[in-house]
């Protein structure tokens, strides 16, 4: 039986929370770009930033009524070919692209510009729910690892030499997304060790205390254990792989990493202090963070903001005009819509009756939550910034209408499992 209408059986309470989003978001890009306005600029002067950003709220309006009205079953049938466009519109920035700070990420429409990488979130996620859903993949072994890996890794592999590494960055999370499906968690295990040893690695500069904490964890797991001829040889061929990655660390860093990939750790980890060149962004972010208190000063009222002192503050930025203008309170209420907003998608996700369903409801839950927690990581100075936008908040047609699409999709699949019982 069909829908009567795109909105029946839809979940308000996920619509309402996208909508503050939206709106609090346009708020926020229209303080932060007021510096470089005239005074007598009209409210909804297009050539302006937040002129743009309007149109671009409006575009999503026929988005969001295109994507509930397709009928939920065409998304998991023809999502191998919606996958397959978003990859050839990958391909095809290294010979159309426009070029934009050093990255073909673009393509150039007028004075208008796409950024495909946006939209081919959905796309994996959804080629990852219907190939976990078409049939029973037992993800502990190894040949449906490498398929199911090879699906992440394929527009990752794209998106790199652009170089974007933010947005290929986000596809770690459908590793969390596999491991609610049966992945080992050994492999979410052995990143997050990796991750930590690379930090490490770099904080110390010395491998040797890194090798010597982790003898040091072994020795003592081996004295606590029962299994112990077992452990012998694994904690053996532990040390063996983690003392390789340690000394492997500094010549990635050093040969692999460009330069301002290098400026940014070393910022992060405390080793060089730049206030005027590549630590200027984070260094006024937090200044301006800071100085909006408990309360803020108030919308519109933010010095830091008014005086463009924080550069990119509508793009990757935004949420210091949070922090400034509307102060501690007013960051934790949008950080409240954030995490309403994704806790309601996984509740929505763990009640589908399919398969393919509930997957994609994970896969959008993880991207918004690894957009959301690496950006403000980024704004407070506690990852480095690497241009990953805040959801629904960042100035950009692309960023709208991907995370836009990504949603709707999978509030169709939800309203649409009452004529799946």
């Amino acid at each position: 039986m069909r829908n009567q209408s795109v909105t029946n059986n839809i979940d308000w309470i996920s619509i309402v929370i996208y909508i503050a989003l939206v709106v609090m978001g346009w708020l926020n890009i229209y303080s932060s770009s007021l510096s470089t306005v005239s005074e007598d600029a009209s409210i909804f002067d297009f050539t302006q930033i937040y002129g743009k950003q309007f149109l671009f709220i409006a575009f999503s309006i026929p988005i969001i009524f295109i994507v509930l009205s397709v009928e939920a079953k065409f998304y998991e049938k023809y999502s191998i070919i919606i996958f397959a466009v978003a990859l050839l519109s990958l391909i095809g920035l290294f010979l159309f692209g426009k070029t934009i700070a050093g990255q073909r990420c673009w393509y150039a429409i007028g004075s208008f510009t796409l950024q495909p990488s946006e939209f081919t979130k959905a796309a994996t996620s959804l080629a990852l729910a219907k190939y976990l859903s078409d049939v029973q993949v037992n993800l502990k072994d190894v040949n449906r690892q490498i398929q199911v890996l090879i699906i992440i890794f394929l527009p990752v592999m794209l998106i790199l030499p652009q170089p974007d590494p933010g947005s290929a960055l986000i596809y770690s999370v459908f590793f969390i997304v596999l491991y609610r499906e049966g992945l080992p968690g050994w492999y979410l295990l052995t990143g997050f060790i990796a991750i930590i040893l690379f930090v490490l690695t770099l904080a110390t500069n010395n491998p040797y205390i890194v090798i010597g904490i982790t003898t040091l964890v072994l020795i003592i797991n081996y004295f606590r254990s029962r299994l112990v001829d077992r452990n012998i040889i694994a904690s053996a061929i532990l040390l063996i792989i983690i003392t390789a990655f340690s000394f492997s660390v500094n010549f990635v860093f050093n040969n692999v990493f460009k330069q301002h990939h290098r400026d940014r750790f070393n910022i992060l980890l405390g080793k060089e202090v730049d206030m005027k060149g590549v630590g200027y962004n984070t260094n006024q972010s937090e200044i301006a963070i800071g100085s909006g208190g408990l309360f803020g000063k108030g919308y519109l009222e933010g010095t830091q903001t008014k005086g463009g002192f924080v550069p990119e503050q509508h793009t990757d930025y935004i949420f210091t005009t949070v922090g400034e203008e509307w102060g501690f309170l007013g960051s934790i209420f949008v950080v409240g819509l954030f995490v309403g907003l994704i806790l309601r998608i996984i509740y929505l996700a763990e009640r589908q009756k399919t398969k393919f369903s509930r997957v994609y409801g994970y896969c959008v839950a993880g991207i918004l939550f690894i957009h959301f927690f690496v950006n403000i990581a980024m704004v407070v100075g506690v990852f480095p910034t690497i241009g990953v936008p805040l959801p629904f908040f960042s100035y950009g047609g692309s960023g709208l209408w991907g995370f836009t699409i990504l949603l709707f999709i999978f509030l169709k699949m939800d309203a649409n499992k009452v004529n799946e019982w």
